[in-house]
């Protein structure tokens, strides 16, 4: 053997050295098992490119959120016509949507559209009957409109599913205050004050109905 021969043996053998080592480490991909993704969360390229990566693609918001959004800025700005708009767009897109609908029914009644509360809140409630803040709304927007015995009505059902909620018994009282029931008025004014001395309004017209009883 010449000693070119040997030589090429000897890196012969180490060639195949190491590769039988690489073979029987487990460093190699195996069948079946996916290349670990080296960046997490991210879309990663097409088998053509696979060395490209793409950030995480932003989620826009829907049509629904972008109207309510603009609704909340124009009810906080006070702007309660582009509120009515933007409102009354979301609810052709779902007419049945319950954050819509109570948002609706604040505007209405700021902008003294009294017909219109009062549909939508005989729509909340033909949604959820159990409604009690429904049932006291559609109250409110009923004294507005003169239907005092309507009024009268949602004000008790509303104490009646929520009897522990002071708003309720002092609405109630303001309705009979307005009517000339003052009496009447001052038992719902004193249950919303020992319901929720907090809620120093009422105890102001206590005082006042008090002194006038005097």
């Amino acid at each position: 053997m010449t000693t070119f021969q040997l030589l090429l043996l000897i890196v012969a053998g180490g060639v195949f050295y190491l590769f039988f080592k690489q073979l029987f480490s487990g460093n190699h991909p195996k069948r079946g098992v996916d290349f670990e993704a080296k960046v997490a969360d991210e879309q990663i390229g097409g088998i053509n490119r696979p060395d490209k990566t793409f950030s995480t693609p932003t989620v826009e918001p829907t049509r629904m959120e972008q109207l309510l959004r603009m609704a909340d800025n124009a009810i906080e700005n006070k702007d309660y016509d582009e509120a009515q708009k933007a409102l009354g767009s979301a609810l052709i897109i779902e007419s049945d949507n319950v954050n819509a609908l109570q948002k609706m029914g604040f505007v209405s009644m700021q902008i003294e559209d009294y017909t219109e509360a009062k549909e939508v809140y005989e729509k909340l409630l033909d949604l959820d009957e159990n409604d009690d803040m429904a049932y006291a709304l559609l109250a409110n927007a009923l004294h507005k409109l003169g239907d005092e015995a309507g009024a009268e009505k949602h004000h008790e059902k509303a104490i009646k599913l929520d009897p522990e909620y002071a708003p309720h018994h002092f609405n109630y009282a303001n309705t009979l205050y307005d009517l000339g029931r003052k009496k009447e008025a001052l038992v719902g004014y004193k249950k919303a004050y020992e319901l929720d001395d907090t809620l120093n309004v009422a105890k102001e017209m206590i005082e006042k109905l008090g002194a006038e009883n005097e």
